[in-house]
């Protein structure tokens, strides 16, 4: 497994070829040095508290969100969620427009067998230390049967809530919520559009203008059209042991990256001018690269075609590890 690991992360090295240098004025990365935090799998800049990054463990934690200080990497506040059921396997964070954090515990491990999963929201605390707070919770459903799922944003505009699935579940793809939760019953979302990636997490840019998802050892950049998302192509990540999330930085120009494990990096990107919405002329009839292969569109690299097959199947490798590993954890 180790030796497979190992190769897997050369494909890492592949992939974080078109990787942009985050500029000078640009967010610096960290690490989260808490160690109650194992298994961060979620990131959410702070619309609140400049520099501040909300995180969360995948499992086996308890009902707890952390503020974590993008500069020094310490913990500021742990959050306990009173008034939800016990989480089962969550993945994802985001925060709206109305001021609230959204937590997804919508994973499924077994390949997508739970009938329902659920979204947790509260309200961004106005200071931040250790707090317990009321939350809601909403259950969830796809109108195409259940989904394994890592990824749930927030648009920063409409509000309106998606998740993303993996693709091993008949082909990743992007569902919509309703336009608003409810806790009436259930929230029925629906495939909108094909996601090509193995999703573990995803994240709009601060004006709603721009999607990003990532897998473990690559991502895309979509701009958000028309509540649509339109591929522009790929964007690069850095080498990680286990990628398992993304968020915008607030400067809308960076990406943050973060993995699982004890004392776990997040690592800043920059995207390149192309991929900024005030340089985009992102139509694929102008030649833009829709599908990511060249143009302006991409930030991808030429590269012999084998090699890049062979780093596909390594990837793959890697996340069936991950997901055995998982598995076994629970039993």
């Amino acid at each position: 497994m180790r030796s497979l690991l190992c190769a897997a992360g050369a494909a890492g090295i592949l992939w974080s070829a078109a990787v942009v240098p985050a500029a000078a004025d640009e967010p610096d990365g960290f690490t989260i040095s808490d160690p109650r935090i194992t298994e961060s799998s979620g990131l959410a800049a702070s619309r609140k508290h400049p520099g501040i990054y909300w995180t969360h463990n995948d499992s086996d934690d308890g009902p707890y969100v952390y503020a974590v200080d993008g500069r020094s990497g310490r913990t500021v506040a742990r959050i306990t969620l009173r008034g939800i059921g016990t989480p089962r396997d969550v993945e994802a964070i985001s925060i709206g427009p109305d001021g609230n954090v959204y937590v997804g515990d919508i994973g499924d491990n077994l390949g997508g067998t739970w009938n329902h999963v659920w979204i947790y929201r509260f309200p961004e605390p106005e200071k931040l230390r250790d707090a317990t707070v009321t939350a809601t919770q909403f259950d969830v459903k796809y109108a195409d049967g259940p989904r394994d799922a890592e990824a749930l944003m927030v648009h920063p505009r409409t509000g309106r809530v998606y998740i993303a699935s993996k693709k091993q579940n008949g082909g990743g793809a992007l569902y919509e919520g309703p336009q608003r939760l409810t806790t009436a019953g259930a929230n029925v979302f629906r495939k909108v559009a094909p996601i090509d990636l193995w999703a573990t997490d995803g994240a709009f840019s601060p004006d709603g203008t721009r999607l990003v998802m990532r897998s473990y050892f690559g991502a895309r950049i979509y701009r958000w059209q028309d509540g649509r998302p339109k591929d522009l192509g790929s964007v690069g990540v850095p080498v990680q042991q286990q990628g398992e999330s993304v968020s915008f930085a607030p400067d809308g120009r960076t990406l943050m990256y973060g993995s699982e494990g004890s004392d776990s990096e997040v690592k800043p990107v920059g995207l390149s001018d192309q991929q900024l919405p005030d340089m985009a002329k992102d139509d694929p009839a102008n030649g833009e690269g829709a599908n990511g292969q060249g143009g302006k569109g991409s930030s991808g690299t030429d590269m012999d075609p084998s090699f890049i097959k062979g780093a596909m199947v390594l990837a793959v490798a890697t996340a069936l590890i991950v997901a055995l590993r998982r598995l076994l954890r629970r039993r």
